[in-house]
């Protein structure tokens, strides 16, 4: 198959597939730029260290009957062509399969949609006003086009908003509820978290709040140090 180009790998996680114990696969390239993210790293389509797909196959075959499933994060996962084949291999192996998304390339999402089993998928914003979080113009259309599809397959998913004030306000947040609305579904809003930000206007209103940031935003992150399987 062609290479995976993978940038971590989370050998155990009870928390990136609700209600399952998972390995998560993270892989490398988004074509985003979200000013919050906290996985920067994960942003170019290539890094030095990157695990090879051998490997992690060769971890997840030691773990048949330890772990659920396995949840292919990122960056984001669907742009990479070779993710239909991981996927199958993983299934091979008796694992249920989950994706973490926002949506950018809806055919390749509609190709895996049969192979995933729960979809945790990222909302932005009101779809109008994508751009202004993701710096793509046309990202708000593409990530409708996505959620429709991801809605109509009956795959199970939670969809999820991470609210940082400067970015999300009330009032772009009912937009955002109309928009959603209109498609019969909601979203599960999640705090903005400093950790892995590299924003420093986003960092620097956070800490001049005083308010608690909990929780985690949208999407896991790659734990540190471990990033190779054993």
């Amino acid at each position: 198959m062609t290479e995976l180009s993978i940038g971590g790998l989370a050998r155990w996680s009870s928390c990136d597939w609700p209600g399952q114990l998972v390995a998560t696969v993270f892989l490398q390239g988004c074509p985003w730029r979200c000013r919050y993210c906290h996985n920067p790293h994960l942003l170019p389509a290539r890094s030095d260290g990157e695990i090879a797909w051998r490997e992690v196959l060769a971890f997840l075959q030691a773990r048949r009957g330890l772990l659920d499933g396995v949840v292919f994060s990122g960056g984001e996962p669907t742009i990479q062509a070779a993710l239909p084949e991981a996927m199958d291999a993983v299934r091979a192996l008796g694992f249920g399969v989950g994706l973490h998304t926002g949506g950018p390339a809806p055919e390749r999402l509609k190709a895996v949609l049969p192979l995933v089993d729960w979809v945790g998928f990222d909302v932005k914003a009101p779809f109008d006003d994508y751009a202004r979080i993701t710096g793509v113009p046309g990202s708000g259309e593409a990530a409708r086009s996505s959620l429709k599809l991801l809605l109509a397959s009956g795959v199970a998913c939670d969809l999820r908003t991470t609210v940082h004030p400067a970015l999300l306000d009330e009032t772009a947040l009912a937009r955002l509820a109309d928009d959603l609305a209109a498609l019969g579904t909601t979203t599960r809003l999640q705090p903005f978290r400093v950790h892995g930000c590299i924003d420093p206007e986003l960092i620097a209103q956070a800490q001049a709040d005083h308010r608690p940031h909990p929780g985690r935003s949208a999407g896991p992150r790659l734990p540190e140090p471990a990033r190779h399987p054993r």
